[in-house]
């Protein structure tokens, strides 16, 4: 039952992270369906800042090395969105769809590419990060702390602050609500565009590398994040895209992603015999019930995925 606690807080902080960079950037209107390809990006800036940091760096330095990596390459990636959907005004589904294409294949080209060039019989486009994920870890009794959960909790206190109890963060709903009103008073609906977009494409590099390193020590980027960036999608909308409910959105799937890792250690879920990927299977299931009967009466941000034009009024 420890475990199972343990992997639910380390897989809600990943939706909850995830969720909340989609959060952003729809309060500004701008759907963000590319936070899968954002993850995957953020996880490879993450995981190869350990594979070349020297053996002997402190833990302090792989923490915050490895956070900004992950969180600079996520917010450079993030910024193909911003460009093409904000100041081109392209389509913002189809853009981040390709996003989420286009990371996956990239991942995997770089990495194999370096792999093959420290050893040519390398050809795998995995990295390991055994020693370097240690520093993450604390062991309180048997209960396996990540500072990532630490992360995930006051990035959604701060999220929550900046969002409801700022002048930025109430701008920025004026953006995603009507961005004519909010051209009206003198707001910049393009640089409150920019910022929603640049914050999601933080949270989700952030995301992509507490994925990868939830639980295992070697992460092969071919897999990408195996649908994680829709499932935070997922619990944004179920969230109703509030930070208080995002994350307790975020509990509930991640308890259902956290069984497929430890249902063979509780006695009654194993006497079922059911193969794992029924439990792997089963936060996507609950995603689409929970969407089917929540969706409807879902309160989305009423200007999110229309293009802002200065001139229209």
């Amino acid at each position: 039952m420890l475990l199972l606690v343990q992997y639910t807080i380390i897989f809600a902080s990943v939706l909850c992270l995830v969720a909340l960079g989609g959060c952003f950037s729809e309060h500004s209107g701008v759907i963000n369906l590319g936070l899968e390809g954002i993850m995957v990006m953020g996880a490879l800036g993450g995981a190869v800042t350990m594979f070349l940091l020297p053996s002997d760096s402190s833990k302090i330095v792989i923490v915050l090395a490895t956070t900004l990596a992950a969180v600079i390459i996520g917010v450079i990636y993030s910024c193909l969105l911003a460009v093409a959907s904000i100041n081109f005004k392209a389509d913002q589904t189809l853009i981040g769809t390709a996003m989420n294409l286009l990371a996956t294949a990239a991942a995997t080209v770089f990495v194999r590419a370096m792999n093959t060039s420290l050893n040519p019989d390398n050809v795998s486009s995995s990295i390991q990060y055994i020693h370097e994920k240690k520093a993450f870890l604390k062991y309180i009794g048997k209960f396996e702390f990540n500072w990532f959960m630490l992360m995930a909790i006051v990035l959604l206190i701060v999220s929550y602050f900046v969002l409801y109890k700022t002048k930025f963060g109430l701008r920025l709903q004026a953006c995603g609500e009507n961005p004519q009103a909010a051209d009206s008073v003198g707001i910049n609906v393009y640089a409150m565009r920019w910022a929603g977009v640049l914050i999601s494409g933080f949270l989700g590099g952030l995301g992509g590398i507490v994925y990868i390193t939830a639980g295992v020590s070697e992460w092969k980027f071919e897999m990408g994040v195996a649908g994680f960036g829709f499932l935070a999608l997922a619990v944004m909308i179920f969230g109703q895209w509030r930070p208080t409910k995002i994350a307790l959105a975020a509990l509930l799937f991640g308890m259902f992603r956290a069984l497929s890792n430890v249902y063979t250690g509780i006695g009654f879920l194993a006497a079922l015999h059911m193969p794992s990927t029924v439990y792997n299977m089963l936060p996507y299931i609950i995603s689409l019930i929970v969407l089917a009967f929540t969706s409807k009466n879902s309160r989305a941000p009423k200007a999110e995925g229309i293009p802002y034009d200065k001139g229209m009024r």
